[in-house]
């Protein structure tokens, strides 16, 4: 193996979701590049699917009021679960709406399209490893929610793949066991 090759797995190897974000974020020149790093994802027909949308600052507090009315919209009650969930935004400096805004083509279903947003945020997260920050990639029923789609500005059709939580990191995490790729990987037929 040559010593490049070594060196990228390593850094992927490295990487590591991390929920202890705290300040300082990345500067807006960081985030711009590590955006320019996802905008290089596998993207058949350069449809160029991908959005993003930061949330900082106290936007991250009008965020959680937004998750709390998706809840509340939902039939949620429970004062903890709403407050929680209220409060989920706060836990890093840096918030990344990832969006999947499809286009029509004959030739790139919608899946493929998601799946390229998913290499996006991929970059994006090895990107911001590299620059010396953590992050956590989280979902869940919540980004289906018209709620939130309706206070982000997206349309009916546009799908949020993710809240990418992004910040520097509070700890030091372990680099991952190494897997081995038997089980995973066999030749056809």
């Amino acid at each position: 193996m040559n010593t490049k090759a070594e060196q990228l797995f390593e850094m992927i190897n490295a990487r590591n979701s991390d929920g202890s974000l705290s300040d300082p974020a990345p500067s807006a020149d960081e985030l711009a590049f590590a955006i320019q790093a996802g905008l290089t994802a596998p993207d058949h027909h350069r449809l160029q699917p991908w959005r993003f949308q930061t949330v900082q600052g106290d936007a991250r507090i009008k965020m959680g009021e937004v998750l709390r009315q998706a809840l509340v919209a939902r039939g949620e009650t429970d004062e903890d679960v709403l407050r929680k969930i209220s409060t989920q935004p706060l836990r890093a400096p840096l918030i990344l709406i990832c969006i999947v805004h499809p286009q029509a083509h004959p030739k790139v279903p919608v899946q493929e399209q998601i799946l390229s947003t998913g290499a996006a945020v991929q970059n994006i997260l090895l990107m911001i490893k590299a620059l010396g920050y953590g992050a956590i990639w989280r979902t869940g029923a919540i980004t289906e929610s018209p709620v939130v789609k309706q206070a982000f500005g997206l349309a009916e059709p546009d799908i949020i793949v993710g809240f990418v939580y992004i910040g520097s990191l509070s700890r030091e995490i372990p680099t991952r066991a190494r897997i081995s790729e038997d089980g995973f990987l066999k030749e056809w037929p």
